[in-house]
């Protein structure tokens, strides 16, 4: 029999239900209802928070197995419904800005967000799939959103092309695994798994398939060669909520699969893993710094904060999982304050996006100033700054299992990072100012501003809050 029982989906459920009602809402008001949309999203995603905060957090599965609730479900969709919530308060004004007014931005994102909470409570293949695409096909649309620019058209074919290339690669490695499990329940995977002398060639293939496909997902290199060009072309609305929320979700399904049905290979996955990450904060590190694109080198920026998240998967163990929840949320706040200040780079109602652009902006918007320079040594991981916290656990997962090698390169990359991120710091502060900003920076957007900042700076005051959280949420990884 089928267990029924819904508790554990009703913050889905009721994101589905709020999607449909303002679809209806959408086609009978038109356009002129986008912006009534976009806060009824967001108090949507508030209320799902809520509800989720109430549905409880104990370990519980439904749906014949194939949804999962337990502590690092709740945690990870607490955050991505934040992110989400900061992403559209960021969109509402630039969809007026950019002529971009369409209701069917805000309940996109509705979607996507459901396909993304679907992906952390994902205990079975098919859930996962469902959960990924769900998220993806919404992403697609989003990227190609601004219809009357080539650049964001050439963004959503590039992303959907390699998109489909990815689908393709997780599925051929889920039906590998599935033909040598005879099962696409995480459990019973797990379990078949752990009772076999010596791993078949053939479950090692299908697991590399599949993590080729999801390191599509995170950015992770080789399987950057999106991320650039779409954070470039892609509005810069849908590029902040590419750089918030989609990873946070995508790391959450990664972490499951390994430590809970594949953890049995970690042997075979480990050396990928490392790979992956290494090759992350390498190339994240050195080709941001050519960059004269500010979106450019925030997308070589998240490519190399992704290979530091890596590294406490590499570790393999509660403390390390723990340490990728809290790198994940630190980075999540961070990017949301950097993409405020993004999205105030206009000049006489035109967005601009060089590096050089934000020359002098100490002198002609002070306030801009200091806040970017702030969430920039925060990125960097320079102390007392929350950036640092995120890090050093990252990298004292890593130390504790004898991963030095790996732990001494993150540090050396982060120095290298360092260089581009002072960059635009310097630029600020000591390059001759240009011509000043637009001054209508929008309510919702000083606020995501102020909340990233004073996270940042507040973080040092008490850290021990969020790690033992974090701590808490990834331990339930491992105890089932």
């Amino acid at each position: 029999m089928i267990d029924f029982n819904l508790i554990p989906l009703l913050p889905e459920i009721f994101l589905s239900l709020i999607g449909m009602g303002l679809l209806i809402v959408g086609v009978s008001e038109g356009n002129r209802s986008t912006r009534v949309i976009c806060w009824a999203a967001a108090a949507g995603f508030a209320i799902a928070a809520l509800i989720l905060l109430g549905v409880g957090w104990e370990t519980r599965s439904v749906l014949n197995g194939m949804f999962v609730m337990d502590k690092f479900a709740g945690f990870m969709k607490l955050l991505i419904l934040i992110g989400l919530i900061a992403s559209v308060a960021l969109s509402v004004r630039y969809l007026v800005q950019e002529g971009m007014e369409r209701f069917e931005f805000p309940i996109l994102i509705i979607f996507a967000g459901i396909g993304m909470m679907i992906m952390v409570s994902a205990n079975n293949l098919l859930a996962l799939y469902m959960g990924l695409e769900l998220q993806a096909l919404s992403l697609y649309v989003l990227a190609a959103f601004q219809r009357n620019s080539v650049r964001s058209s050439e963004a959503g074919i590039k992303y959907f092309v390699l998109g489909a290339l990815s689908s393709g690669m997780l599925l051929f490695g889920m039906s590998l695994i599935y033909g040598f499990t005879g099962s696409i329940d995480f459990g019973v995977i797990g379990r078949t798994l752990g009772e076999l002398n010596a791993i078949p060639f053939g479950v090692t293939f299908g697991l590399v398939f599949m993590l080729a496909g999801l390191a599509f997902k995170i950015s992770a290199v080789p399987f950057h060669m999106w991320t650039p060009d779409v954070y470039q072309g892609a509005p810069t609305a849908v590029t902040a909520l590419f750089a918030i929320v989609p990873k946070v979700a995508a790391f959450a399904l990664l972490m499951r699969l390994l430590f809970e049905p594949f953890m049995a290979l970690s042997d075979q996955w480990l050396q990928i893993i490392y790979f992956l990450s290494l090759m992350s904060m390498v190339v994240g590190a050195f080709a941001a710094i050519a960059q004269d694109n500010i979106k450019r080198l925030l997308a070589y920026s998240s490519i190399g904060n992704m290979g530091y998240a890596l590294i406490g998967i590499v570790a393999g163990t509660a403390s390390g999982a723990g340490a990728v929840v809290l790198y994940l949320m630190i980075y999540m706040v961070m990017t949301a304050g950097v993409f405020a200040v993004v999205l105030s780079m206009r000049r006489q109602g035109l967005a601009v996006y060089k590096i050089s652009d934000l020359s002098g902006l100490s002198k002609t918007a002070p306030t801009l100033a200091y806040a970017m320079a702030i969430l920039m040594f925060s990125m960097s991981g320079i102390p007392p700054a929350a950036g640092f916290f995120g890090k050093l656990l990252v990298f004292n997962a890593a130390v504790t299992e004898g991963y030095y090698i790996l732990a001494t390169l993150g540090i050396l990359t982060s120095v290298v990072a360092a260089y581009y991120y002072l960059r635009v710091i310097k630029v600020m502060f000591f390059d001759e100012p240009i011509d000043e900003f637009d001054k209508d920076m929008p309510f919702a957007r000083r606020a995501v501003l102020l909340i990233s900042i004073l996270f940042v700076l507040g973080f040092v005051i008490k850290p021990s809050v969020f790690i033992e959280n974090s701590l808490s949420a990834a331990a339930s990884l491992f105890t089932g």
